[in-house]
């Protein structure tokens, strides 16, 4: 409580807490199933699915925390045939934590980790239509002075039988850009 005649500053009022990131357990699974079920247009998996890549993948998984809740989740793994790229799964930030570039932290801490130490690119796969994520990884990739390239992958109606929209691979090459580091 604040002191009589003693005013707070406006900006006080609009500061958010800031976020703690960490590997993911799996106790998290079920939490962060909640997270992406509430972030459309993200692909809904399976409770189990979110699950094991807590257990399984929680080296390259991030779970960033606002007051002991889960506000964001990045889920990722190092491409079996190719240890250079880190192929982004899914990035779900909670609505009361958008606009706060807490997307953009949880790819750069995942990218200092031991797991990533070798990563030159970075892929995951963005719909036409997903225009939160193409901004996500527009500034990623802008913000590294690291091109971004995207092309048709998995398509309409050679993968998916109409019933979802083309994939487009997006690739952030670090090794591209003289003096870019992960």
């Amino acid at each position: 409580m604040e002191a009589p005649g003693q005013m707070r500053h406006a900006l006080e009022f609009f500061r958010k807490a800031t976020p703690a990131l960490r590997e993911p357990a799996a106790e998290d699974g079920a939490g962060i199933w909640e997270l992406v079920r509430a972030c459309k247009p993200l692909d809904e998996n399976s409770m189990y699915c979110n699950l094991i890549q807590c257990d399984h993948f929680s080296e390259t998984c991030v779970v960033a925390e606002i007051e002991q809740e889960i506000a964001g989740w990045t889920s990722a793994y190092v491409l079996p045939d190719d240890p250079e790229t880190l192929f982004v799964w899914q990035v779900a930030v909670s609505e009361h934590a958008r606009g706060t570039g807490l997307g953009s932290r949880m790819l750069n801490g995942l990218l200092l980790r031991e797991a990533c130490k070798n990563i030159k690119r970075l892929q995951t796969t963005i719909t036409q239509e997903n225009r939160a994520s193409w901004a996500l990884f527009h500034n990623f990739a802008a913000n590294r002075s690291a091109p971004l390239k995207s092309r048709p992958h998995f398509t309409q109606t050679g993968h998916f039988r109409d019933r979802q929209s083309t994939e487009h691979m997006v690739t952030i090459d670090f090794s591209e850009t003289p003096g870019c580091t992960v």
